[in-house]
């Protein structure tokens, strides 16, 4: 027989993204609209070990739609590894009532939602990283507002490269996962496009790329680097030496995660929020949301943990053919 669920909790664990408010409004008055109480847990793991928690109503989600960043605020929380702490995070759900949390992250945050549930405490993820770097699900929370972010400054880095006949080289986030650089790299149109799981760290080949493209008449070049090669400062002041080509690194930085969401992520988000608090009060536990093949989806846990998801091998031919 599923447990009855009367209280819930809802967090935001480790890095922000764009479109966290949406899922947690929707978490929020899809609940209540379920009979359901909803308690906010503010800096996530962290704050649930502290016990900042405090009583949501849908007021209390009302203009948070089109805010950046997370109204819960969150942090990144290495003890809640630990065994003891994850049962003692687990007596303070029960001290405060909460039958079950919804927890909105990457995978890291995943792991806290498995562990809650090994002591009874009934979890749903949802997922929130601007990497797309989560195996189960097309879409994640975030990613679609940070590539519109970074595609518009590499835009802005590209005229002034124009002007100045200079090779850029603009370093974005992702982690170890390419695809901010993959769909930025094609929808910028850069030259050259570094991801972790393609690179074979072969600078003169990109060395030549330049060489060659200014012997066609091409002025300036733009490359596009992934934050898991990352070292854009000194990789540009190496294919300077070699090219004699004045060239310059941006590392866009956190600027990725924030701003406000686009309709994408708004609307995404909602429906994820919404699906995670609906099977979370029927009773449902150790699950992640999806989205795959045109639909919103669950998972267990583990097995979206043990998925793996690997760069489209003909989306990264198709961006090669397109640089040249």
């Amino acid at each position: 027989m599923a447990k009855e669920i009367k209280t819930i909790g809802i967090l935001t664990s480790g890095g922000d993204a764009p479109g966290m408010n949406a899922a947690i409004r929707a978490v929020v008055r899809k609940a209540i609209g379920n009979g359901v109480k909803v308690k906010g847990i503010k800096k996530g793991y962290q704050g649930l070990l502290n016990e900042e928690i405090i009583d949501m109503e849908k007021k209390d989600v009302s203009d948070t739609i089109q805010k950046g960043g997370t109204i819960l605020g969150t942090a990144r929380c290495p003890e809640f590894k630990q065994e003891d702490v994850q049962a003692r995070a687990a007596e303070i759900c029960r001290k405060h009532g909460i039958d079950g949390v919804v927890v909105i992250g990457g995978d890291g945050s995943y792991r806290g939602a498995q562990a809650l549930a090994k002591h009874e405490i009934n979890t749903i993820g949802i997922p929130g990283t601007i990497d797309l770097d989560i195996a189960c699900t097309d879409y994640t929370i975030g990613f679609d507002t940070a590539i519109n972010t970074a595609m518009q400054a590499i835009d802005k880095v590209r005229d002034t490269s124009s002007s100045h006949e200079r090779c850029s080289i603009i370093e974005v986030m992702g982690r170890n996962a390419g695809y901010i650089a993959l769909w930025c790299g094609v929808a910028n149109g850069a030259e050259d496009i570094l991801l972790p799981e393609k690179y074979d760290f072969n600078e003169q080949s990109i060395i030549n790329n330049i060489i060659n493209n200014r012997k066609k008449g091409k002025t300036h070049h733009i490359i596009v680097n992934a934050e898991g090669i990352g070292h854009s400062t000194s990789m540009a002041r190496r294919i300077e030496a070699a090219t004699g080509m004045e060239t310059r690194a941006t590392i866009l930085g956190y600027m990725q995660r924030g701003g406000s969401p686009t309709c994408k992520d708004r609307f995404y988000a909602s429906i994820m929020g919404a699906y995670a608090a609906d099977i979370l009060c029927e009773g449902k536990s150790n699950r992640v949301v999806g989205y795959r093949n045109a639909e919103f989806v669950d998972f267990d846990i583990e097995e979206a943990l043990n998925m793996q998801k690997n760069i489209s091998e003909y989306q990264y031919q198709v961006s090669r053919l397109l640089s040249q």
